[in-house]
This record gives structure tokens, C-alpha cells and sequence, in this order.
């Protein structure tokens, strides 16, 4: 995947208020249909400060901040690091690729200890997540005839059925679609306007198609070896690297507080 993010995308995760333990780029830069005028959506986990935290008023598990910067519209959401492994905890699709996304702009021990525990945390249940996601793009593009949902609902089936089969996650329709032939130039035509309509000639397409990747899905997570539920040893080592993580953020905190701390 040949992606152009800007350099100045660590800069702009960074001007968030907390301490970042990663951001990464998402949205179609990852999916590889990227356009000439998409929005840069990064992704990242914070932590909060211990006040915050165990304190009356506690800081926001959620920030967000949206903006334009050289003409890239810019959306940038992150979670406190234990909204995050417990999202990462329940089948959520969305939270896995932020983790495991290629395109990363700022990283640290955590993020990499992160990493390590995600294929422990996949599980067949992850189909339900791109189930939902390929219905809900599905319904969009009915609605709108543009390109992009169309696109995305490939995206999400193909991405689940891969899951589904190798316990491994791929994101980017460009590998993914090869297996159907129209669309390369659905991803070409979609490099070229973020919002332009679906091509008449890819719906015929698509009522075939989608219909199929999704029966495919379905068969797929009811025939995988991936488990039910996340692996109990993951789950353990999370709560253990959550625990650890805002224990090393109370000291720092605490060191920086004292009498006579430079």
C-alpha cells in the first residue's frame, strides 16, 4: 500500500491535551481507495492523569478534535487507555485496525505491547462487527448512489472473511478486491473525487456481489477455528499493561508534583 500521509500528521495528533500512547492513520488511507481531496482520520489512546481518573470529576475517556490543516480536512479521535482495551475486548473491529494499522504517526512501548496482545483478543464474534458495518454502508450507498459507501461495504465483507479464515486482519480493498475484477477501477475512480457517484456499470456488480460476500462472511465465521471469546491469558496481560501503564502515569505524575521536582 503506497499512502501519502503528511508529515505533519504527528505534530496535529499531538496537539491533543493528553499523553498519546500511539496514533495511527485510518479511514480510506488504510482501506487503500484514499482520494486526491479525503480527510486524514487518525486514531489514538490517551492517558488520563491520576486526578482524573480517581478523583469527583474525571477527565474525558473520548476527545476528538476536527479541523482543517493545508486544505486536508483532519479528524482526530482518541480513547483513554482503558476505554480502549475494554473496546478492544468486545469483538470491536473498529479499535483493532486503529491498533494493528500500518500507517503509523507516533507510537511507544505501549502501543507495541498493545500489538502483541491483539491476535489473542480476535475471535469469530468479530464477524458481527463487520456484518453490521457492511449493512449500515449498504443502506448508504442505496441512498446516496455515491461511490465511497459502496466501496467501503467491499472493504468491511472482504476484511471479515479474511479474518474469519486466517485470524489475520487485512484492510486494504486493493489486496483484498483482487479477487473480483471491477474493482481496481472502482478504487481509481474513487482516487479521483471523495464523494463521486457509483459508477452505473459497478451496480449490476454489486446487487450480485454483495449479497454474496456477505452469505460468504456468514459461513466463514460459523466454520472458523478462531474461539468464541478472547484468550483468557490476553485478557489478563490487558488488564495488567492497563493497570501498569496508569500506575507509571500516577508516579510521573506524582514526581513532577513533589517539593524541590525540577
Amino acid at each position: 500500500m503506497t499512502v501519502d500521509v503528511p508529515s505533519w500528521a504527528a505534530e496535529a495528533a499531538a496537539t491533543l491535551p493528553y499523553p498519546l500512547l500511539f496514533a495511527t492513520v485510518s479511514g480510506a488511507h488504510l482501506y487503500g481507495f484514499a482520494s486526491v481531496d479525503s480527510d486524514l482520520d487518525l486514531r489514538a489512546a490517551h492517558v488520563l492523569p491520576p486526578d482524573e481518573v480517581v478523583g469527583l470529576r474525571t477527565g474525558p475517556d473520548t476527545l476528538q478534535n476536527a479541523g482543517i490543516r493545508d486544505g486536508v480536512e483532519l479528524d482526530v479521535v482518541s480513547h483513554d487507555l482503558l476505554k480502549f482495551a475494554r473496546l478492544l475486548n468486545s469483538r470491536n473491529g473498529y479499535v483493532l485496525e486503529q491498533l494493528l494499522s500500518p500507517l503509523v504517526v507516533l507510537t511507544s512501548d505501549v502501543h507495541a505491547e498493545l500489538k502483541t496482545l491483539a491476535p489473542g483478543m480476535i475471535t469469530r464474534n468479530h464477524a458481527h462487527h463487520y456484518l453490521g458495518f457492511a449493512a449500515t454502508q449498504e443502506r448508504l450507498y442505496h441512498k446516496t448512489g455515491h461511490l465511497k459507501p459502496a466501496l467501503y461495504t467491499l472493504r468491511v465483507l472482504l476484511t471479515g472473511i479474511h479474518l474469519m479464515r486466517t485470524g489475520e486482519l487485512e484492510t486494504d480493498l486493493g489486496i483484498l478486491g483482487q479477487r473480483l475484477a471491477y474493482v481496481p477501477e472502482l478504487i481509481a475512480v474513487k482516487r479521483e473525487a471523495e464523494h463521486g457517484p457509483l459508477p452505473a456499470r459497478a451496480a449490476a456488480h454489486l446487487a450480485a456481489d454483495v449479497p454474496a460476500l456477505r452469505a460468504e462472511l456468514e459461513e466463514a465465521r460459523d466454520q472458523s477455528t478462531l474461539p468464541g471469546y478472547a484468550d483468557a491469558s490476553a485478557v489478563a496481560a490487558l488488564h495488567d499493561l492497563v493497570v501498569r501503564t496508569r500506575l507509571a502515569q500516577s508516579s510521573t505524575s506524582m514526581a513532577s508534583s513533589s517539593p524541590g521536582a525540577p
